[in-house]
């Protein structure tokens, strides 16, 4: 037989676009259209609705930039269509390529009821089926002119991402406004071939089943009367009903298709476009649900679902309707898919806590999955965060973007630093916006390494980020793909019956050890660092808040903010997006985040003010407020008192030029050109800085990624170094105890102020920058004489250790990681750490020094300032400032010591009296992270703590107050959690940890 497969297939293609496709809408009349544009940010719907448009032709240009229009089209049903399934077909100027990334509206009837929303890829608006005739016709389309930012020249920088600088020009072509009959059959015939064409291109060549399918698809394609599609349908239809109805054999992968719509919080659009966005796609999928019986969608982000129910109430009680049907599933229980490398560790936490109490509030559902398709890698701490919020799975995709390594499991438990296990799984479609195309299920079942062992995997099914969320074509494919051969399986099902069934038939898949590193999108920890610098302050004053409230509310009555806490803490919340904390916005997203967090800072220093107030009382006596989890200078945890004063330090002049500092601890030598030679441990007799090198050293390396530019930092940038060794002057600082330094380079200026602290084993480093490059990446590097192959960097509850070395292409792969406060190096007994207020990004190298000792250089560079030019072509120019700190002869509980008091300084007050720690503990490996009155406003005091230095403790909590009753919690602090009970006499409290271990208790006063 001759092989005519390859006609055959051209064919296809060609009928189907040219004669079918066309064929669905047989008949169309068009609507009358009128306009009205919304000055300024969008108007409610009820303005929206009442406003006079003005009349408008199709192929009329519309939408200026970031702007609302309302359009109002009308007209009447033909008579002659009586009978038939009528819809309205609505082009606003759609690209089909681009779902979710343009203009977008939401279809409104005259009453204000939303109808569905309106996207690339789901453009139709159902009239009645069948209608009878003569009926009359009104919608109205909210439509948002966002502006495309990301086009097919991508990453090329634009001032669209900002209202104050993308101008007026109509961004938009009304394309299409018609009344048009549906041809239903047309449309099945559609879905058939669709299916079976892309079916057929991924079955073997050789294979028997993709003859059997190419001879079923000439055979409806002869019975297809190409003069007549409407009227031969049926007929083709039916030529294709063998092929379509052989089962899958008994060994075909299994997927489980959960209705998505990935939505990001915020990103190429302001967070108020967000709001929008979800309303529209949950009309789709509310209005879906009612239309197709077995399809389920799942929406995670309580954020997203909280901005339904506030902004548009009519919506809402559509998804409520739909969540009560099962149909309608909240997923992941956190506030928003957040970035994980970075949050802290109660902010990691919190996201748990308000994203689960919000779907338990609302409809008494309890997530136990976290989901995060889209987050840029996994910090090693999480596992155990999500098992003590009450969840044991987790679902990402994102892993598969990694550029190095291919991870070896989809699905498999990953644990954590302290030894939990999360049962995980990672879609192989490798997409969070599957389609139901035929090569992305295929591709699903070849690419699922865990054959043999399982059979079952998960495709978020829709498209994204206001694309619509999940078609009626997908739907359509999915059903006939429910059991065909030569396919993978698919069912419609919930997240947790897939989970449910991946865990059972999988009962002791593979273990991942530590954290779940993307090697890509690594310059995010760098970003924007100025929304980076709002978040840590955000996390550490709403620690200081909490803590100073709930002593003040207990000892003098002082009234806890519940409520002003709860809100401030989903706002941090919010800003922890995955696209906002990690610096890849557009502008507009970055301006109100910086203004956001000034805000914020300014509420939460008003509640400590006032709660320290309360507590320190009237007086004239100085008192210091040490909120740091750990004493110094004589006050201790959580208190305050009259600290002791330490002994001074001295500058003196340095021989060879520059000065040195002295505090009888530490010996700093600062060269003529500000930077830092010596740093000698005077106690243990050892020098930090490597020979021959300098530590507080600025270097500029150029900065222009493949792809990706706020997202990615390529390895060649390496390759080029500039070391900023020129200083305009150094000088000592007036207090004695610091030299200045200031520096120039390109169009950008640094000064730093070195400071020697009395009686502390820390050399402080303040650095301003007044930052005016262009695609440049500045780093300040610490060159130090020490040999590790491996270093510890805080992560949420702990730390985590990372080579120094590049045996493998794994290790090599992570030349940008991420730390929160610390980084901390160590030879037996002796160790260096590098802390920071405000910094997550960093690289640590090791060289082998080929002269003298012979000895090994290890070198910790800490990311400063980066300025890629999209999406936000301005990003981070202006001024900036850092503080770092390098602790000589640190242990690793130094190491965790020292980041809390460079993020958490002393307060200053006068009052009457000291204040005792509400909660104190007698050991310092053992961190408190929050003290705080129970959410639930039984006046309980929470306390939530962990082991921070890798090692089992035994410690004891003493309650400043009289304590009733001790409860273990879990993170939303009802009973529970897998420890036993601590022993308590009267006010004290033991515990035992294991490394790193996580708790929380409940006071009852």
């Amino acid at each position: 037989m001759h092989d005519d497969r390859t006609l055959v297939e051209a064919r296809l293609r060609r009928v189907l676009d040219e004669r079918i496709r066309p064929a669905v809408y047989p008949e169309s009349v068009p609507l009358q259209v009128a306009v009205w544009h919304a000055p300024g940010e969008p108007v409610p719907v009820e303005e929206g609705l009442a406003a006079e448009p003005e009349p408008v032709q199709v192929g009329a240009r519309w939408g200026a930039p970031w702007g609302t229009s309302w359009f109002r089209v009308s007209g009447t049903v033909p008579e002659a269509w009586a009978g038939r399934t009528v819809e309205a077909l609505l082009d606003l100027g759609f690209d089909e390529n681009m779902p979710g990334f343009q203009c977008e509206g939401l279809v409104y009837r005259p009453d204000g009821t939303p109808v569905k929303g309106l996207n690339p890829r789901n453009q139709w608006v159902r009239i009645g089926t069948p209608v009878a005739g003569g009926e009359e016709v009104v919608l109205h389309i909210e439509a948002a002119s966002n502006p495309v930012i990301l086009d097919y020249h991508p990453f090329l920088p634009t001032q669209l991402g900002d209202r104050e600088t993308a101008g007026h020009e109509p961004q938009y072509t009304l394309t299409r406004m018609d009344l048009a009959v549906f041809d239903e059959p047309v449309w099945q015939l559609v879905m058939d071939l669709e299916v079976l064409g892309e079916l057929m291109a991924e079955l073997p060549v050789d294979s028997a089943r993709r003859h059997d399918v190419l001879r079923a698809v000439e055979r409806a394609l002869d019975a297809v009367d190409l003069q007549d599609v409407n009227g031969t349908a049926g007929r083709a239809r039916a030529e294709l009903t063998g092929v379509l109805s052989a089962p899958a054999v008994p060994s075909a992968h299994r997927i489980s298709a959960v209705g998505h719509a990935h939505i990001d919080s915020a990103w190429l659009w302001p967070l108020r476009e967000t709001v929008r966005k979800v309303a529209r796609t949950t009309s789709n999928m509310t209005a879906l649900i009612e239309d197709e019986p077995e399809f389920v969608f799942a929406m995670s982000q309580a954020q997203q679902w909280a901005w339904v129910k506030e902004h548009r109430p009519e919506v809402w009680a559509r998804v409520k309707k739909a969540v009560a049907e099962g149909r309608f599933v909240p997923a992941g229980g956190m506030w928003v898919e957040s970035d994980t490398n970075m949050p802290g560790s109660e902010a990691m936490a919190r996201q748990f806590v308000h994203g689960k109490r919000f779907f338990l509030d609302e409809f008494g559902i309890e997530n136990e999955e976290a989901w995060l398709p889209d987050t840029f890698g996994f910090a090693a701490g999480l596992p155990q965060i999500i098992k003590a919020a009450g969840a044991k799975w987790l679902l990402t995709q994102k892993i598969s973007w990694s550029q190095t390594n291919k991870f070896p499991h989809h699905t498999f438990q990953w644990e954590g630093i302290d030894g939990t296990r999360i049962f995980t799984h990672f879609p192989p479609v490798d997409t969070y916006n599957c389609s139901m195309k035929g090569r992305e299920l295929a591709h699903a079942a070849r690419n699922f390494k865990d054959k043999g062992r399982a059979r079952h995997s998960l495709a978020p099914t829709g498209w994204g980020d206001g694309g619509g969320g999940t078609t009626r074509e997908m739907v359509a494919k999915a059903a006939r793909l429910r059991d065909l051969e030569g396919s993978a399986t698919v069912v419609w099902e919930t997240p947790r019956a897939f989970f449910a069934k991946a865990e059972a038939e999988y009962p002791e898949p593979p273990v991942w050890v530590g954290e779940l590193y993307l090697e890509l999108h690594r310059a995010t920890l760098t970003s924007q660092a100025k929304t980076k610098q709002g978040n840590r302050r955000s996390e550490h004053l709403l620690r200081e808040a909490e803590l100073w409230a709930a002593t003040a509310a207990v000892r003098t009555g002082f009234p806890y903010p519940y409520e002003e806490l709860d809100r401030i803490w989903k706002t941090v919340l919010l800003h922890q997006f995955h696209d906002i904390l990690p610096g890849s916005s557009i502008a507009w997203v970055h301006r109100e985040a910086r203004a956001t967090y000034e805000r914020i800072a300014a509420e939460l220093e008003a509640i400590t003010g006032a709660a320290q107030r309360a507590l320190a009382g009237e007086g004239t006596r100085h008192l210091v407020f040490n909120p740091a989890p750990h004493s110094r200078h004589g006050v201790p945890a959580g208190g305050a008192g009259t600290p002791s004063l330490p002994q001074g330090t001295h500058v003196t002049p340095r021989t060879s030029g520059g000065h040195v500092l002295d505090n009888g601890l530490l010996r700093i030598g600062i060269d003529a050109h500000g930077l830092v030679v010596s740093a000698y441990d005077l106690d243990a007799g050892r020098e930090t800085v490597a020979p021959g090198r300098a530590a507080n050293l600025l270097q500029l390396h150029p900065d222009f990624p493949n792809m990706w530019d706020a997202w990615d930092v390529d390895s060649f940038y390496r390759n080029t170094v500039t070391d900023l060794t020129d200083a305009e002057s150094v000088e000592a600082g007036e207090d004695g105890a610091s030299v200045r330094i200031v520096r120039s380079f390109g169009a950008s200026r640094v000064t730093q102020v070195l400071t020697l602290p009395p009686d502390e084993r820390r050399l402080v480093i303040d650095t301003e920058v007044d930052w005016h490059e262009t695609e440049k990446f500045l780093k300040l590097a610490f060159p130090l004489d020490l040999h590790a192959e491996r270093y510890a960097s805080e992560t949420q509850f702990g730390h985590a250790f990372r080579p120094t070395h590049t045996n493998t292409s794994w290790e090599a792969a992570k030349f940008e990681a991420c730390n929160h406060r610390f980084v901390h190096l160590e030879e037996p007994g002796w160790g260096v750490a590098v802390v920071n207020d405000s910094t997550y990004g960093h690289d640590v190298t090791r060289t082998v020094r080929a002269d003298g000792d012979r000895g090994t250089t290890t070198t910790v560079r800490v990311s400063l300032l980066r300025a890629p030019r999209f999406p936000d072509p301005e990003t981070d120019q202006g001024v900036h400032r850092f503080r770092h700190a390098l602790v000589p002869g640190a242990s690793i509980g130094d190491a965790v010591r020292e980041g809390w008091r460079i993020n958490l300084p002393e307060r200053h007050l006068t009052g009457a009296h000291e204040v005792a720690p509400l909660v104190a503990v007698d050991n310092d490996a053992v961190v408190i992270t929050a003290v705080k009155l129970a959410d639930d406003g039984s006046g309980d005091v929470v306390v939530r703590f962990h082991e921070a230095h890798g090692g089992r403790a035994r410690a004891t909590l003493t309650a400043g107050f009289e304590v009733a009753d001790v409860t273990v919690t879990d993170l939303l602090e009802r009973p529970g959690g897998d420890t036993e009970p601590p022993e308590r006499g009267g006010e004290r409290i033991t515990v035992r940890l294991r490394p790193f271990q996580l708790m929380t208790l409940r006071l009852r006063r």
